[in-house]
């Protein structure tokens, strides 16, 4: 993996991260899911990103 093809992933990963925040927010607001469950998902989601971010950064060579 080169280090442009990680910019594009990591572009795509963060729109991804952002639709998936906004639906969660919409679904709390209509009052499908609960405060506490979009926390947990939101955590969720997050360590998700920090763990492909962190196996997208072993795999750029130099």
């Amino acid at each position: 993996m080169t280090q442009s093809q990680r910019l594009k992933y990591s572009i795509l990963i963060s729109l991804a991260v952002l639709a998936i925040m906004f639906g969660l927010s919409y679904l709390q607001n209509a009052g499908v899911i609960s405060e506490k469950l979009f926390q947990y998902i939101a955590i969720g989601v997050a360590v998700v990103v920090v763990v492909i971010n962190g196996v997208m950064r072993r795999k750029v060579k130099p």
